[in-house]
């Protein structure tokens, strides 16, 4: 991969990790619910005008949107306005490749390998000290914080299952027109969950500054981010690609602790350097094994 190249990637992990700390400060001025609402609403429009709809059925399109947008964005935004810091928000939601896996044994009867187990225990190693200190302690994350972002991170692999039904097709255009459903149930349980006065209170009080952090999420993560990855992805073998997304919560965490001060005492470098370690073993050990068999 030409160096260029390699930058975009890193561009595009950079850009989904820090958004963590966009998300956090947007939520100081807009409710979850309407926040994702936002998100969702300029990730779909304009664009859906100038990209076509992806070849998959609108019921396969449906399903990502309210899996991804609802579910998994609605969550975690939720979850972020007080119950788990951003950098652990963006290490936690990590563990969805695991449920992934897990969701494709049990659907597709794919078989685990000995070395996913080994991958899924450090990871839930990791959760576990998390989960503890989530307990006794409370300040990064709370238990509901936890719970919250572990559903998050289901409701993004069911997705991922989803789209994996898909089969091939245009990832951005895909990510486009799946926004689009996400916006009414959105809007709708924003209005029922958290009120018209909050809602025209949050608008009201929003500076340039969250106008710019909802842009930056539309635009920066889902028509750069998503469409400059599909992009490598077309030209490169995934094998050299996806090991970039290693450094999305090495982002998230870096962010946090320089722009918003969070803490970094060693548990949460330990849960962290836990949780990587399993997605580094899932990941890469397939691509070693076959260097190391030659």
């Amino acid at each position: 991969m030409p160096m260029r190249h390699l930058l975009l990637g890193l561009a595009v992990v950079a850009v989904w990790g820090t958004n963590f700390v966009v998300i956090k400060y947007a939520l100081a001025h807009l409710p979850p619910l309407a926040l994702a609402a936002l998100r969702f609403a300029l990730a779909a429009f304009p664009a859906l005008l100038f990209i076509g709809r992806p070849a998959a059925s609108w019921r396969n399109v449906a399903a990502y949107g309210l899996l991804i947008g609802v579910a998994q964005f609605g969550l975690m935004f939720i979850a972020m306005t007080r119950f788990v810091s951003p950098g652990l928000a963006s290490l936690v939601v990590q563990v969805q490749v695991f449920f992934t896996i897990g969701l494709a044994m049990l659907l597709a009867g794919e078989r685990v390998r000995v070395f996913q187990v080994l991958a899924m225990a450090l990871s839930v190693a990791g959760m576990v000290l998390i989960g503890w200190h989530a307990v006794t302690e409370g300040a990064s994350v709370t238990p509901l914080g936890l719970v919250l972002m572990l559903l998050a991170a289901l409701a993004w692999a069911c997705g991922n299952i989803v789209s994996r039904a898909a089969g091939r097709v245009d990832a951005l255009g895909y990510m486009v027109w799946s926004s689009l459903f996400a916006v009414p149930p959105l809007v709708a349980l924003s209005l029922l969950l958290e009120g018209w006065p909050a809602i025209h209170a949050g608008l009201l009080s929003a500076t340039w500054g969250t106008w710019v952090a909802v842009l930056w999420q539309s635009v920066g993560n889902t028509l750069f981010g998503y469409g400059a990855w599909a992009w490598l992805l077309a030209r490169y073998p995934a094998a050299s690609v996806t090991p970039l997304a290693l450094l999305v919560p090495v982002f998230g965490m870096g962010a946090s602790a320089l722009w918003l001060r969070e803490p970094m005492p060693g548990w949460k470098i330990g849960a962290a350097l836990l949780v990587l370690g399993g997605l580094a073993l899932n990941l890469l050990w397939p691509r070693l094994r076959a260097v190391l068999a030659r």
